[in-house]
């Protein structure tokens, strides 16, 4: 997950089964996706087994410029059905949308849940004056609020942040 594009994030509706495919012929072309996943457990031959499975199942987000002619051939690419359009123009997802889901995803892409951010818990500090600073979790309020310890030239500091400007490490 690298740098966010503002307002340049669609979603792309996949094939049965292509999420690795799509997401890997959408990269070699350019592109820049983004797979939220999320663990879900299912009970197979007496077995609970727990999967990463798509937040969003049969949904990817790729970031792209409209104003090139390129983006056709998202529609075209091998494992997707069709980039979600009304009309012939593709639809924008909301930029912020993506940056809050980005914001609650570790690195791997998987989502945690805001009940996983709990004292003790290691954060990446996503925005603000202390991005890309790594922080303990101390507490959180019913608010939202996230309380962390930031070492700030050798000496903890406690500082307030909203619970959508970290993202577990």
């Amino acid at each position: 997950m690298s740098e966010i594009h503002d307002d340049r994030w669609f979603l792309v509706q996949l094939k049965p089964n292509c999420y690795s495919i799509a997401e890997r012929n959408l990269r070699r072309q350019g592109f820049e996706t983004f797979l939220p996943l999320q663990d879900v457990t299912a009970r197979k031959d007496n077995k609970f087994l727990s999967k990463l499975r798509p937040l969003f199942p049969g949904y990817l987000f790729v970031s792209l410029d409209v104003t090139q002619s390129h983006w056709r051939a998202v529609n075209s690419t091998y494992g997707i059905n069709r980039l979600v359009s009304f009309g012939n123009v593709p639809s924008r997802v909301p930029n912020i949308l993506v940056q809050q889901l980005m914001a609650r995803c570790d690195r791997a892409g998987k989502f945690i849940p805001a009940d996983q951010l709990q004292p003790g818990v290691e954060v990446l500090l996503t925005k603000g004056p202390f991005t890309n600073f790594v922080a303990t979790i101390e507490r959180v309020t019913p608010d939202q609020r996230v309380w962390i310890l930031l070492d700030i030239i050798g000496r903890m500091t406690r500082v307030a942040v909203r619970a959508d400007h970290v993202r577990a490490v």
